[in-house]
């Protein structure tokens, strides 16, 4: 059974929407789309340029996991902080994955 639990969360008068996942539940495209409140035009485009990678060419067999979720939601808020196209936006990830990547080694020789 899947469960999408879609709050909205009023703090000091700013509205803040969550969305709480099971990590083991497979969401399809459309699923997807809404849990991200995007169209489902937009989370193809990001799998068009490897923000999100699907081995299946077909966006009806997709399935999608919570990680991919917070990925996704990162992308959001890049491309329209920065107003940076995908393209772009698959770049500043990949950065922010490596330094995460860097840091977590750096984390380990300090020790």
């Amino acid at each position: 059974m899947r469960q999408l639990i879609i709050r909205d969360i009023m703090l000091d008068q700013e509205q803040l929407d969550g969305t709480v996942i099971d990590g083991n539940v497979f969401l399809s495209l459309s699923d997807f789309a809404r849990a991200c409140g995007q169209p489902h035009d937009w989370v193809i485009a990001l799998v068009e340029h490897s923000i999100l990678e699907k081995n299946d060419s077909a966006p009806e067999h997709w399935q999608f996991v919570g990680e991919e979720l917070a990925r996704t939601r990162r992308a959001w808020r890049l491309q329209r902080d920065f107003d940076a196209s995908l393209a772009a936006v698959a770049l500043m990830l990949d950065l922010l994955d490596e330094v995460k990547q860097l840091r977590a080694q750096v984390a380990l020789h300090i020790r």
